[in-house]
């Protein structure tokens, strides 16, 4: 049988623990993976760090239907809001990045769908809404913490998750892409980060809190691309649901 190694996370999903490690092989989960919410399943597979998650935020929502224990009427700054007809429902996902990411020889586009999963095991989805139009309509359907769900129930972001930077801070970790390069919030050192502090696919290198020996990240902005620009950094792993 394959040789890896399991972390399995404690019950509560709504705070950071230090999971128990049961190691098996000899490959180790670097410690920043376990910033991840509890409620997921993170573990080294070979050359690729696996996350499995159902999708469903660990924060209120009104996409999660009247009656629901976790509903909660729109109460965000959108004047415009217009809840679509998606509700939120269960997925099963399963992330596979690369262990040791690496820029890649020749950068690939991001796809429609997830490109990469927040701490709390949502997707994040790119810059564009369906038919890769701009996002100037649907962000009008964005709840009160910037996500929504797709046609098959999918909730997910686009743009800065509020209730991660609320409860983590506006330059935390808050996720991966596929390509295995972190994704941090819109602040650095204490300033705010804009389009013209990234390169053309939105990110930049150098020394952070969990990489102090430096490496590529992303940055969410308010400001289009938001999370990605033209494409992977890295070489993109994989998503299956």
């Amino acid at each position: 049988a394959a040789m890896m190694m399991v972390v399995m996370l404690a019950c509560n999903q709504n705070d950071d623990v230090t999971p128990t490690t049961t190691t098996t092989g000899t490959s180790t989960l670097p410690d920043v993976y376990k910033a991840f919410s509890s409620s997921l399943q993170v573990y080294v597979e070979g050359n690729s760090v696996v996350i499995k998650s159902t999708g469903v935020p660990d924060h209120k929502s009104p996409y999660f239907g009247t009656g629901n224990a976790n509903y909660e009427a729109y109460n965000g700054t959108n004047t415009k809001f217009n809840l679509n007809p998606n509700r939120i429902g269960t997925q099963a996902y399963t992330f596979k990045i690369p262990l040791s990411p690496a820029k890649a020889s020749t950068s690939q586009a991001t796809p429609l769908g997830p490109i990469g999963v927040s701490l709390n095991g949502v997707p994040f989805y790119n810059q564009y809404a369906a038919q890769r139009a701009p996002l100037t309509d649907e962000i009008n359907s964005f709840d009160q913490y910037n996500g929504h769900p797709d046609p098959s129930g999918s909730y997910h972001y686009h743009i800065e998750p509020l209730y991660l930077t609320k409860t983590k801070g506006k330059s935390a970790l808050l996720g991966f892409l596929l390509d295995g390069f972190p994704v941090y919030g819109p602040e650095e050192n204490g300033k705010k980060v804009t389009n013209s502090d990234l390169d053309a696919y939105h990110g930049h290198t150098h020394a952070t809190t969990e990489y102090p020996n430096g490496i590529y990240h992303y940055h969410i902005t308010t400001e289009d691309p938001y999370l990605n620009g033209t494409g992977f950094y890295g070489t993109a792993g994989t998503i299956t649901r």
